[in-house]
């Protein structure tokens, strides 16, 4: 496949899925993360103590509502270990999706993406297997979380601009980043000139 058919054909997928999730925010705009009685005194905004809570609440509500999204099922039910939360089934595809959350009013910095092994060894192991990250703004509030409708973003890890944190050997990035066009094989490339893992030695 050639560079321009790969980039039509990624950038297609990622334009389905972002308006999939664009409609999941749009039918569960906000959540209450629980009782005020129980958390009398709200909960410290912080991203880590709710992300994994607001991953679940964005793939179930799509699992929930997955026809009316026009998607014929939705799998969510995955380990520890995978690369992706969620694969949302379409009559014809599957997308392979990983979830992440940030403070739409925070600074942005970059994040710890995917350890570069794992994303190497999956790409490498199935030609057929693209990942995609949904990032979602999310404002927090006492015990209420808002998503931010213009701070949805889908992107692919073969088009981030590629550094690798030498502590653990993980993409980092901006969610926000101006993509990098590039073939599979260079991604891959790439990510063994770029890696400190022995695996990959």
């Amino acid at each position: 496949m050639s560079l321009r058919e790969e980039v039509a054909l990624i950038a297609s997928e990622l334009s389905m899925v972002k308006e999939i999730f664009l409609q999941v925010v749009d039918i569960l705009p906000s959540f209450d993360i629980t009782d005020s009685k129980v958390l009398p005194y709200g909960l410290k905004a912080h991203t880590r103590s709710i992300s994994w809570i607001v991953e679940q609440v964005i793939t179930q509500q799509t699992k929930l509502h997955a026809k009316q999204l026009g998607l014929r099922a939705v799998e969510f039910d995955m380990p520890d270990t995978s690369l992706h939360d969620c694969i949302l089934h379409t009559d014809n595809e599957k997308f392979f999706v990983n979830v992440k959350i940030h403070n739409a009013d925070g600074r942005e910095n970059k994040n710890d993406i995917a350890a570069v092994e794992k994303l190497y060894m999956q790409y490498s192991a199935n030609p057929n297997y693209r990942l995609m990250y949904a990032a979602f703004g999310v404002r927090f509030q006492n015990l209420t979380i808002s998503f931010v409708k213009d701070d949805v973003h889908v992107f692919s890890p073969q088009f981030l601009p590629i550094y690798v944190n030498p502590r653990n050997d993980k993409i980092q990035a901006f969610y926000h980043h101006e993509p990098v066009q590039r073939t599979r094989k260079t991604f891959l490339q790439q990510l063994r000139d770029n890696s400190k893992s022995i695996a990959l030695g």
